[in-house]
C-alpha cells in the first residue's frame, strides 16, 4: 500500500528522492526493519496480552525429564500472531499488491496461521489435549495445496508472464538446463511440498529459538533466490529460468527475516514467549510456497535440511518402533526421543548447545543451496 502511495505521488508531482521506492532493493531493506520495528514495539504488548489471559505453554509429560522443559510450563504461547503481523504488515505495505506471487504468498501464510492458530486456541483456551484433530488440520494444509497448484495451472499468467512456459516445472539442483516436468502429477506435488513443510517446521519447533532462528536463515536464502530470478541480468549470467516478477517475493522474504530476528529476541533461550503453531505452520506453509512459486521445489530439502531431518526423524522413529513390536514383539526405538533435538538433548546436551549447532548447519545447508546455481 505504501509503495503504490509513493508511486502516484512520484508520477503526480515529482518530488525529489521520492524515485528510491520503485527499487527492490531499498524495498526489502525496508521491509526487513518495519519487521524488526514491530516486533520490538509490539512484542513486550503482545506477551502481557497473552499472560493476562493465561494464554500459556501446559508442557508436555513425555518432556517434563528432558533439559529445561518443566520449567517452560506457564511460558506464554501463541506469540506466531507477533510473527504474522511482523511478516504480512510490511510485505502489504512494501510490496507489489498487484503482484499475483504476493498475493499467493500472503494467502499462504495466512492461512496457515489461521489453521494453526485454530489447534492453538482449542489446545491452549478450551483445553483440549491434542488441539485441532489431525485430519482437519491436515484438510487445512491440503487445500492450501490445491488452490495453489490448481491456481498456477488454470492462471499461470496471472502469477507472472513467465509461468505459462513453465508452468508445471521445476529447477534440478546441480544440473544445468535440467528441468522435472511434473505433469499430471504437478498439483499433488504442491499439496505434498505444502503440508510436509508446514509439518516440518511444526515439528522442529521444540527448543527455544530453534524454529524461528532456521525459518529466518532460509527465508534470507530464498530471498537470495528470489531476487535473482527475478531479475533478468542475474538470472542470465547464472543461467537459471528468469521469473519476472518473482524479485518481488524478496521483500516477503525480507520481512520473514526481519520477523525471525524481532521474535528471535524474545524467544531466545530462556523463552519469554513461545509462537505455537500459530507461527510454525505459517513459517511452514510460506516456505513451501516460496519454493513452488520460485520453481524451486527440489532445493526444499536442502535450504529447508533441518527441517527436512527433523521430520524424517520422527518417522523413522515410529516405522523402526512399530517394526521391531512386529518382528521382536517388543517396540524399539532408534533414537533416544524424536524429533531429532529431543535425542541430542537426551545425549546430554544442552538446549541452547543444540540450537545453536543446528544454526550452524542451517547457515552452512544455505550456502550449498547458493552453490546449487554454480556448481553444475
Amino acid at each position: 500500500m505504501l509503495y503504490h502511495l509513493t508511486q502516484w505521488i512520484w508520477r503526480t508531482f515529482d518530488p525529489p528522492g521520492f524515485g528510491v521506492f520503485q527499487y527492490v532493493t531499498f524495498r526489502v531493506a525496508a521491509a526487513a526493519i518495519t519487521a524488526l520495528l514491530l516486533c520490538f514495539l509490539l512484542g513486550p504488548a503482545v506477551i502481557r496480552f497473552l499472560q493476562r489471559h493465561q494464554v500459556q505453554e501446559h508442557g508436555k509429560p513425555e518432556l517434563q525429564q528432558t533439559g529445561n522443559h518443566a520449567q517452560k510450563q506457564g511460558t506464554p504461547t501463541m506469540g506466531g500472531i507477533l510473527v504474522l503481523l511482523a511478516i504480512l504488515l510490511p510485505t502489504l505495505l512494501w510490496a507489489k499488491l498487484t503482484s499475483g506471487m504476493v498475493l499467493a504468498i500472503v494467502l499462504a501464510t495466512a492461512w496457515m496461521g489461521a489453521v494453526g492458530f485454530v489447534d492453538d486456541y482449542l489446545k491452549v483456551v478450551k483445553r483440549l489435549p491434542n488441539g485441532l484433530i489431525a485430519r482437519y488440520k491436515l484438510l487445512g494444509q491440503m487445500s492450501l495445496g490445491l488452490l495453489l497448484g490448481g491456481a498456477i495451472v488454470l492462471a499461470p499468467e496471472w502469477f507472472s508472464p513467465s509461468f505459462p512456459a513453465v508452468v508445471t516445472q521445476t529447477t534440478v539442483p546441480f544440473a544445468k538446463n535440467v528441468h522435472l516436468d511434473w505433469g499430471v502429477f504437478y498439483i499433488p506435488m504442491v499439496v505434498l511440498v505444502i503440508t510436509a513443510t508446514s509439518n516440518a517446521v511444526n515439528l522442529t519447533d521444540g527448543l527455544d529459538g530453534l524454529a524461528i532462528g532456521t525459518a529466518g536463515i532460509a527465508a534470507l536464502t530464498m530471498g537470495l533466490v528470489a531476487y535473482v530470478s527475478g531479475n533478468a541480468v542475474f538470472a542470465n549470467y547464472l543461467n537459471i529460468v528468469h521469473l519476472r516478477g518473482a524479485d518481488e517475493l524478496s521483500i516477503f522474504c525480507a520481512a520473514m527475516v526481519g520477523a525471525a530476528m524481532g521474535f528471535l529476541w524474545f524467544n531466545a533461550y530462556p523463552a519469554q514467549v513461545f509462537m505455537g503453531d500459530t507461527g510454525s505452520l505459517a513459517l511452514g506453509g510460506a516456505l513451501g510456497a516460496l519454493a513452488v512459486l520460485l520453481k524451486k521445489e527440489l532445493l526444499l530439502p536442502i535450504v529447508g535440511g533441518i527441517f527436512f531431518v527433523e521430520a524424517l526423524s520422527v518417522i523413522l522413529q515410529v516405522a523402526y518402533f512399530k517394526y521391531t513390536r512386529w518382528r521382536y514383539g517388543e517396540g524399539r526405538r532408534l533414537f533416544r526421543m524424536a524429533p531429532l533435538h529431543h535425542h541430542f538433548e537426551r545425549c546430554g546436551w544442552h538446549e541452547a548447545k543444540v540450537v545453536m549447532r543446528f544454526y550452524i548447519i542451517a547457515v552452512i545447508l544455505a550456502i550449498v543451496t547458493l552453490t546449487t546455481f554454480k556448481v553444475r
